[in-house]
């Protein structure tokens, strides 16, 4: 949770609280069993620890609805291929009830090969019998046929029976997940309806410390190695003489003019990103993939897919499953995974940024590299060269890309209208 983000929860949260009535008398400090207030650190962790149960659920919901778009397929494949067995299987009982009536009618293998024995014109005999012979092949032919049909299109029905039955499962957990995220939210919302404006604010004082604390112990460990932010006086971003952008500030306006190596994406690495880039602003929706909203992984996936490389749909898929690199060979257009079960998920925009979607009721944006606790990074396309980092030019953001519009988690945001 980005400080900057916190505190347009404080903005919020007023707003609920006037709109939700406090459990609490004015002024007072929600209290644990045991009657004493709570702090502010307290409070704040049990805020994280909500914040990421909602987005945790929305990962797993992420997971199960991407397994029943792949049983939803299978279904309808199996689908057709029953109706393509069935209708085989008429026209081999049509053909089947034809050599029934000419059996019927008197026609016979025995009378044939009498009629054969007593020909008088051997040769006439002889093509007669091949006749015969592709004929009786022809028989079998078709009650082979007829047989399979039926063997066929009883094990299509069979299997027909299970992958539906195995949808339907998937969509009962679907909806189980679905209510566990808005069950989610509505704690966030409460936890918020309960605090004081005096709370939130000491609260986002908190959330802001940590942040830039995080951030500053990142940036001077060195662990993102050459391509790390001069630390502590780095600007906020300029703008290039267009009144709507600015952008990633130059490494060679840091304090005492030292410039370090930016690096530079690969090629479809900097596709994503400025797709990614594009979006900002874009609301967050749990389970939306774009265009109008998105969750953390859904921008992710949206990304790397419009620059042409398939990735994972949910950040511990992308995780589990995406190639990992160093940290200190983060690359811009990499994703950023965060939180021990890989729940978060973001992009590298360079110089210690991230672009993501963060949580409910916030908007795309810019946020410190160690917003949020990093678990490690992963490049969907590790075999492409980057790009020449002398001629890279960053992507330029929209103003206010790193406060952007983002409301917090407020009594909207948990108006979860997926289905």
């Amino acid at each position: 949770m980005s400080a900057r983000l916190l505190r347009s929860v404080c903005t919020a949260a007023l707003a609920v609280l006037a709109a939700i009535p406090c459990t609490a008398p004015a002024g007072a400090a929600p209290v644990p069993d045991d009657g004493a207030p709570r702090s502010v650190s307290a409070l704040l962790t049990d805020m994280r620890k909500l914040y990421q149960q909602a987005e945790e659920a929305t990962e797993d919901y992420n997971a199960t609805e991407v397994k029943l778009k792949a049983q939803q397929a299978k279904v309808k494949n199996v689908g057709a291929g029953l109706t393509g067995a069935r209708e085989s299987l008429v026209r081999s009982r049509a053909q089947i009830g034809q050599l029934a009536r000419q059996q019927y009618q008197g026609s016979s293998e025995l009378s044939s090969y009498v009629e054969l024995l007593l020909a008088d014109d051997p040769q006439h005999a002889l093509d007669q019998k091949h006749l015969m012979d592709r004929a009786q092949q022809g028989r079998l032919s078709t009650v082979a046929r007829f047989t399979n049909g039926e063997r066929r299109a009883d094990t299509l029905a069979a299997q027909s029976r299970k992958v539906l039955a195995e949808q339907q499962a998937l969509a009962a957990k679907q909806k189980k997940q679905r209510d566990t995220v808005r069950t989610k939210l509505t704690d966030v919302e409460k936890m918020l309806a309960s605090l004081t404006a005096e709370q939130i604010a000491a609260i986002a004082e908190r959330e802001e410390a940590d942040t830039d604390k995080a951030q500053e112990k990142l940036i001077t460990s060195g662990a993102l190695g050459d391509a790390a932010p001069e630390p502590e006086t780095s600007p906020e971003p300029e703008t290039n003489g267009d009144a709507d952008t600015e952008t990633v500030p130059d490494t060679a306006t840091r304090s005492g003019g030292q410039s370090r190596s930016l690096r530079a994406p690969s090629a479809n690495g900097g596709k994503a990103l400025n797709y990614a880039v594009k979006q900002i602003g874009t609301p967050y929706l749990w389970g939306a993939e774009g265009p109008e909203a998105y969750d953390c992984s859904g921008l992710t996936s949206r990304a790397w897919a419009r620059a042409g490389v398939n990735v994972p749909r949910t950040s511990q898929q992308q995780w589990a499953e995406l190639p990992k690199v160093k940290l200190s060979e983060l690359r811009p257009g990499d994703l950023v995974v965060y939180f021990p079960k890989a729940t978060h998920v973001a992009m590298y925009l360079g110089e210690g940024k991230v672009v993501h979607a963060p949580r409910p009721g916030s908007r795309v944006k810019v946020s410190p590299l160690a917003s949020n606790p990093l678990l490690g990074v992963v490049r969907p396309d590790p075999r492409a060269e980057p790009l020449d980092a002398e001629s890279y030019k960053p992507p330029k953001l929209p103003p206010g890309a790193t406060t952007g519009s983002d409301t917090g988690n407020n009594a909207r945001a948990g108006d979860v209208s997926r289905p």
